[in-house]
């Protein structure tokens, strides 16, 4: 029988090219992305072992890999960007993706979410 686990990867803080105002786009700027994975395996987690699930090392370095490498304009862009990378894993049933830039405004932060499903 199928088990279904929710994997969290939450408060992961990355500098990134994004924006679309030229204070945005003179540097990158901080960035807090929230991953929540829902992931079936064919049957309970128990001989306690890395390969038995996802390993959301594959995660947080593609994250890192997106910071250096490319420019985003928009959040939702981002969002989609980091949904696509989590569901490469066919486990992955599916995703929600939230990010915040905390710095835009002194009163609140500005963010997105989506959930992405097979």
């Amino acid at each position: 029988m199928a088990e279904r686990y929710t994997t969290l990867l939450d408060e992961l803080e990355v500098m990134i090219g994004l924006g679309i105002h030229p204070v945005e786009l003179a540097a990158p700027q901080r960035v807090r992305l929230w991953v929540r994975m829902t992931v079936d395996y064919p049957g309970p987690v128990s001989a306690d072992r890395i390969e038995e699930v996802l390993d959301y090392d594959f995660v947080r370095e593609g994250v890192h890999r997106m910071a250096r490498e490319r420019r985003f304009a928009l959040q939702e862009t981002l969002c989609d960007a980091v949904a696509a990378l989590c569901l490469r894993d066919p486990r992955v049933a599916e995703v929600t993706v939230r990010s915040e830039k905390p710095d835009i405004y002194p009163d609140a932060r500005v963010g997105c979410e989506v959930t992405r499903t097979r």
